[in-house]
Parts: structure tokens; C-alpha cells; sequence
């Protein structure tokens, strides 16, 4: 999953500031890939072919502590994000996080803190909710929409949906107070249902949502022989295949999916609902650097760590080629900083085939992720993200109203100002 984020303040008519110094991302997996449920499209529990058979798979304090003071001790910026994922994170209790809390005064040295955590929902309770909202946690739910769309892929051990624990889950959350996001993973299934997904959320008074597009291929020989079930990286594979499993988001859908979001938030929910998809577009438009890797220009300054404290180039990138050092011997400002992250980020830019480079939206798509770019170019040339043709329709669709939120915001006027394009001078520039 792409790490958890807060929403800019752009659709109140506030830009944020930029930090004073660029920092680093850690996204932490203290429980590495075990997970109480087995979701059809979970690119991230096949990863225990990495790990010995008898792997304990639990953060040890030593490694927890390692992470903290080193974590803390590389970024000089502002405020310090702490993103903990898994697997599902819950699994190692609530005394480590407990103990998470009280490294983080130890070794805090006044820094400004903060902790995001990524959960299926099914394990929350009120002891839980209790200590999150106390902290300040920002928890990230895993919520797919309404239950015939969840229960599709996300299944316990023996097949059942998991939809109704996700949900006495968000009850008890909203019980205590706790912060949260929803994301939702848009499926070949679910993209055909925009409005749906889209009411649904609006019911349960999710406030931020973000989607995530589901793209995976399925083995090539050099996965079949590292014993994974999903392909590998595009760069790392042995062979060029470009074919996807049946839960893959088509592009054409996925576009039409964010498209049909799109219309039911910009005549109804500006300022109210933060759609974190349609907020990354607003920030490109308003020339600002993008807060997702996906759509910088360059990434690499966002890693993950395992559990046994190895750190890797990208949460979608654990594979031996691409692991970094460990936290225990390695100072993770170096890691990053090193040449081999440097040209993995920089590969972002520099590995973008020549139609992507003329395109009209480069600016707000930077070619997406490098895990997405398996297919060829009109011309046979490599490297063209296979979600081109989504983002090529959603950004060419919210071009004019994008360009009229920023004269709004421009204007020191507030974006929801949009919902009223229907009459005035605005609408002429919508038309």
C-alpha cells in the first residue's frame, strides 16, 4: 500500500508551507508480511519466501529502539511521521506500541512526532481506539465500499468477508475519536462502480478517502522460481510480460472510475470531503511538488523497513536487488542518500519513454510508478505504465476545473467556490 498522508489544506483556499529541510520517510513493518486475513490481491504475504520457515516476524525491542533514535536523529524537518504497516501491524499488540510511545519521548529531543497506522480494521477494539485517539494516531482503514464489493477480495483464512469486523471497527473509531482515513482498492470489479464506492463512504461519514488503483501481473519465471505467485518488478523480471490477474484494474475503468468520483465531489463535496486523489492533481496545477512518490518527479526518499530492521528502496520493491543496509549497522540518512537510491529515484525521470515526455499531463502524472511500467508505447518502446491511458482521460477531464480552482484559490477565494460553476462568469470557463 502507498504510505498514509494527510490532506493538503488546498481546497480551503490555504497552501501549505513547505518544510525547511527535505527529510526522509521510513514506513515501518513491525510484523513484517503476516497478516490475520488473506486478500485475494495482497501483493505483500508472499514476501515470507524471503524469510526462514520458523521466522518469528516480530519487531525485537532492539531493532525498535535502533529505528526511533536513528529515525528521529536523520530527519531535520518540522514534524516527524512515523508510518507503521504491515502485514497487519496490530498483530504485535498493544504493548509495542505502548513502547513505541515511550521511545519516541525518550529519544524525541523536542521534535514535533506523529504516528500513522494502516489497519484492515478487524482487530480494533476499545482498548485500541482508546490508546490511538490518546496519541493521535491518523489510522488508515482498509475499506474496499459497501460489503458485496469488500468481501469480494478481502477474506479471512477460511474465505469469509471480512466487511462487518471493518466495520465495527470504523464504529468503534468514531466512538472514541480517532482520526482516520479511508483507502479503498479499486478492483476490476469495483472501478465500474464509481458512484457506489463514492455514496457509500459519504454514508458512513468518511471524510478522507484515498484510492488506489490494484495492478499486479501474474508470475514470471523468475517469480515462479523465487516461489512468488505475483510478478516481480519490471526491472527485475526475467522475462516482458504484460499480463495482469483477473482483480487488475482495467485503465479504461480505473480512468472512468476517478472520473465519475470526480463529478459527484466537484458539484456537491468541495471543502467537505477530501479526496486525497483529486487533492495530488490540485497541488500539480498549483505548480507545487507533489506529497506521494508516485506522482514526484524523482522518488527514493520514502523506504520501508522489515522487521528485522532491513530497509529496502519502496515498499513495492522487497526483493534482494533493491535492499539497502539494515538500521542496526546503517545510518538511514546514508541509505538514502546513497548512489544506488539516487538512481533508483532519478529512474522515475530518466527511464520515461520519449511519448510520455511530450504528453500534456506530465506534469501531474511523472509517469506514476515505476512498478506500473510494463507495457510499450504505440511505437514498441518500453516503460509505459500500464495506468497511462486512466490518467490520460481523468487529468485531460479535470483540466478546466482544476484551472478554475486555482484561479479561485488565486483570487484568495475558497475552491469549494467550484460548486457554484453552474452560474456566473465561472461557468462560461467550464463550458
Amino acid at each position: 500500500m502507498p504510505d498514509q498522508v494527510k490532506p493538503t489544506d488546498y481546497v480551503n483556499g490555504i497552501a501549505p508551507e513547505a518544510p525547511s529541510a527535505q527529510g526522509i520517510h521510513i514506513l515501518a513493518k513491525p510484523i513484517g508480511p503476516v497478516c490475520n486475513l488473506h486478500c485475494a490481491y495482497c501483493f505483500y504475504l508472499e514476501k515470507k519466501v524471503f524469510f526462514a520457515k520458523n521466522e518469528n516476524y516480530r519487531m525485537s525491542d532492539r531493532v525498535l529502539e535502533a529505528f526511533i533514535r536513528k529515525y528521529i536523529r536523520a530527519n531535520d524537518v518540522p514534524e516527524i511521521p512515523f508510518a507503521w504497516q504491515g502485514g497487519e501491524p496490530m498483530l504485535t499488540g498493544l504493548d509495542f506500541f505502548r513502547k513505541v510511545i515511550k521511545l519516541q519521548k525518550k529519544h524525541g529531543d523536542g521534535n514535533r512526532i506523529t504516528n500513522a497506522l494502516q489497519t484492515n480494521g478487524t482487530l480494533l477494539s476499545d482498548e485500541w481506539c482508546e490508546f490511538l485517539a490518546k496519541n493521535q494516531f491518523l489510522v488508515g482503514l482498509s475499506l474496499d465500499g459497501p460489503d458485496y464489493i469488500h468481501n469480494r477480495y478481502r477474506v479471512d483464512g477460511s474465505g469469509k468477508g471480512a466487511f462487518s469486523a471493518v466495520m465495527n471497527g470504523l464504529k468503534l473509531m468514531k466512538k472514541h475519536g480517532v482520526e482516520y482515513n479511508v483507502m479503498a482498492c479499486i478492483t476490476r470489479e469495483s472501478a465500474c462502480r464509481p458512484r457506489e464506492v463514492y455514496h457509500f463512504f459519504k454514508e458512513q461519514g468518511a471524510r478522507f478517502i484515498q484510492f488506489i488503483p490494484i495492478v499486479e501481473r501474474t508470475p514470471d519465471n523468475e517469480a515462479r522460481a523465487l516461489g512468488l505467485t505475483l510478478a516481480a518488478p519490471p526491472d527485475v523480471r526475467a522475462e516482458n510480460t504484460a499480463d495482469v490477474t483477473p482483480w487488475t484494474v482495467r485503465p479504461e475503468d480505473y480512468g472512468d472510475f476517478l472520473i465519475g468520483v470526480f463529478e459527484e465531489w466537484v458539484r456537491n463535496d468541495v471543502g467537505n470531503i477530501f479526496v486525497m486523489n483529486f487533492e495530488w492533481a490540485l497541488l500539480a496545477w498549483m505548480g507545487g511538488q507533489a506529497t506521494v512518490c508516485q506522482f514526484s518527479r524523482h522518488c527514493g526518499r520514502s523506504v520501508i523497513m522489515e522487521h528485522n530492521g532491513n530497509i529496502y528502496s519502496c515498499d513495492h520493491f522487497v526483493y534482494p536487488p533493491y535492499l539497502l543496509g539494515n538500521i542496526l549497522s546503517s545510518d538511514p540518512l546514508q541509505l538514502v542518500n546513497s548512489s544506488k537510491q539516487t538512481a533508483f529515484g532519478q529512474r522515475k525521470e530518466t527511464a520515461l519513454p520519449h511519448s510520455c515526455r511530450d504528453c500534456d499531463v506530465l506534469f501531474a502524472c511523472r509517469g506514476e510508478c515505476l512498478k506500473h511500467r510494463f507495457v510499450t508505447t504505440l511505437t514498441g518502446e518500453p516503460g509505459l505504465n500500464y495506468l497511462c491511458g486512466a490518467y490520460k482521460k481523468f487529468f485531460r477531464h479535470i483540466n478546466k476545473y482544476m484551472k478554475a480552482m486555482r484561479q479561485l484559490l488565486e483570487n484568495n477565494l475558497p475552491a469549494s467556490y467550484i460548486m457554484d460553476a453552474g452560474r456566473g462568469p465561472l461557468a462560461m470557463k467550464l463550458r
